[in-house]
């Protein structure tokens, strides 16, 4: 059983957990398993991995890809990660903060990760806005309120916003927190995000276009009028563009926003 063989190397090496920095380990072999199918990896890939713990989801992932960069914040975990994971060639361990972390400039790489929760947002700002090549897929293992928001249709945050404007996010599973050691307070859910080959727009946009829909969404329970509506020209942009104004932000779509962005744009010039 995983949890034992979890348990047995945290006892050996005398290390207890950090919940607080979101160390819960996943030991559900069957979620596993979903995890490593909903990334669809070949023995041609690439795979970078934030925050591996001792190495369980890094164990399946060698299996499975050309190679694999784990990156671990954590430095009692890397001597604990060759021995729970066992030879593996194909297998580098970066010591240090994933979010400061360059990722693979040279080569396509997908990301497959149990992140930290904590960490979501600007990892994801990370991987899409800072990243010289963006990854080609992102499988994630977060929770589940957050998976959920990303996976709208809709603009229900600024992570809906930003995803949608990288990728097609979908959610594939929800997690109970029995499939974990120790178990967090909060269901989890594995979500994937099927990154473009091009995003919608360049970063520069990207960045307006989220510093946008944050200035709508401080005021999300009132309608557009009285957010984009109080900005020089934004009663005249959402004419343009055939929004509503009596609409409220979460109801946008991902291409409202940024012909919205583009309107404000153009009338300011």
């Amino acid at each position: 059983m995983v949890d034992e063989k979890i348990r047995d190397l945290l006892r050996k090496h005398g290390i207890r957990l950090n919940t607080d920095a979101g160390q819960h380990f996943l030991t559900d072999e069957d979620v596993l398993a979903e995890i490593v199918c909903a990334a669809e990896l070949s023995p041609k890939d690439r795979v970078w991995e934030i925050g591996p713990g001792i190495g369980v989801l890094t164990a399946e992932l060698v299996k499975h890809a050309a190679h694999v960069t784990s990156v671990e914040i954590d430095t009692r975990f890397p001597p604990l990660i060759r021995e729970y994971v066992g030879h593996a060639p194909n297998l580098e361990i970066i010591v240090g903060n994933a979010l400061q972390t360059p990722t693979p400039t040279d080569a396509s790489f997908k990301v497959v990760a149990n992140i930290p929760y904590h960490i979501t947002s600007p990892l994801l700002h990370h991987l899409f806005m800072e990243s010289v090549i963006l990854p080609t897929s992102i499988t994630f293992l977060i929770q589940r309120e957050v998976a959920e928001n990303i996976a709208s249709k809709t603009s229900d945050s600024i992570l809906t916003v930003l995803t949608r404007l990288y990728g097609e996010p979908s959610l594939l599973r929800l997690v109970s927190p029995e499939a974990f050691l120790p178990p967090p307070k909060v269901d989890s859910a594995v979500l994937h995000i099927r990154c473009y080959e091009k995003p919608k727009v360049d970063t520069e946009t990207a960045q307006k276009i989220l510093n946008l829909a944050k200035h709508a969404m401080s005021k999300r329970r009132k309608m557009l009028s009285n957010s984009i509506g109080e900005l020089p020209n934004g009663m005249e942009a959402l004419a343009a563009v055939n929004i509503d104004h009596t609409r409220r932000p979460q109801t946008l779509k991902i291409d409202e926003w940024i012909a919205l962005e583009a309107e404000l744009v153009r009338l300011r010039a």
